[in-house]
């Protein structure tokens, strides 16, 4: 623990011309006067080390001593990579290596580069999850992270409906969707590959299968473009109702906010031209007819629902009840 302490304490002096007592110590989670013991060590061990003494004074790395401890592990490589993504790193239990191999590229720069990390960080940040929710981190993440990177074989347990099933699992990618974890494997012994949500897992541990578990990764799984094809399918599998829609101008501007984008674009490219008034006429995919009263409802007037006949009707019922609202007098507190 302190040698992992001493040589952070290295990289940090030799990232910047100087640091304070408290400066070092906020950085390295300890006291000050661990701090000062610290740099008698260093001092002592041949590193050259000096304290100014003094109002402003600190420490530095005299003669531009250099360490050769900046070469970066795979792991911390492989989280530099993610590190524009702060939350899921600290989910996955990532966040100490990223640390570490920001630390190390930033004493490896050349002074005029250091302030790098700080300028990007001001510049770019992502916030994965969507507004108004708060997902919560599946517990057993950082045990599926460790079994994605390493390429070991897991033994699952996740619900499946009222039932729990039990698989060996060649785990390929992690994918955070919209603030959901998703794991994409191959079940061992089958081809084909399938997605499973994380916060479904009830019980992972790694395989005790021969070779350590280990699995020879398919070279030609592309993660991005399985994912992608994966998602459309999902999409398209949910819409298996169609409402027929008569739409004003500005209700055909409305619509793909109101369902599914990609099916909203695709009904309206069908549509033949506008009707004397202006409206277009469009058929379009959705979940179901409960979904479809919710969406369709805030077009308001700018829509009116021909098919299914029992969603026509339950539109112009909610339009009777807003009319005896708003058509009396209005009611005051």
């Amino acid at each position: 623990m302190r040698a992992a302490r001493l040589i952070k304490m290295v990289l940090l002096l030799q990232s910047r011309p100087a640091m304070t007592a408290a400066e070092l110590a906020r950085e390295l989670e300890v006291s000050e006067r661990t701090v000062t013991r610290d740099a008698q060590a260093l001092s002592e061990a041949g590193v050259p080390v000096y304290a100014d003494r003094g109002r402003g004074g600190g420490y530095r790395l005299v003669g531009g001593y250099r360490t050769r401890l900046t070469g970066l592990a795979r792991g911390e490589a492989e989280a530099l990579f993610l590190s524009g993504v702060p939350g899921a790193l600290r989910e996955m239990g990532l966040q100490d290596a990223a640390s570490a191999a920001r630390l190390k590229v930033s004493a490896a720069l050349l002074p005029s580069l250091r302030d790098a990390s700080r300028t990007a960080a001001q510049r770019f940040h992502l916030d994965a999850p969507g507004w108004f929710t708060r997902p919560e981190t599946p517990g057993l993440l950082p045990a599926v992270a460790d079994a994605v990177w390493d390429d070991r074989r897991l033994t699952a347990r996740y619900r499946r409906g009222e039932e729990e099933a039990v698989r060996e699992l060649e785990p390929y990618g992690l994918v955070l969707k919209a603030g959901v974890w998703y794991l994409c494997a191959r079940v061992t012994g089958r081809g084909s590959f399938r997605v499973y949500r994380i916060d479904r897992f009830t019980a992972v541990e790694p395989s005790a299968a021969d070779g350590g578990g280990r699995f020879e990764r398919d070279p030609d799984f592309d993660l991005p473009a399985f994912w992608e094809e994966r998602a459309e399918q999902f999409a398209r599998s949910i819409l298996r109702a169609e409402v027929v829609v008569r739409l004003s101008a500005r209700g055909t501007r409305q619509l793909p906010y109101a369902v599914d984008p990609a099916a909203a674009r695709e009904a309206l490219a069908a549509a033949d031209a506008p009707d004397e008034a202006g409206w277009v006429t469009v058929t379009v995919p959705v979940e179901s007819e409960e979904v479809a009263h919710a969406q369709l409802t805030s077009l308001g007037p700018e829509a009116e629902v021909l098919a299914p006949a029992s969603l026509r009707a339950r539109l112009a019922a909610d339009a009777a009840r807003l009319a005896a609202l708003y058509g009396g007098r209005a009611r005051h507190a």
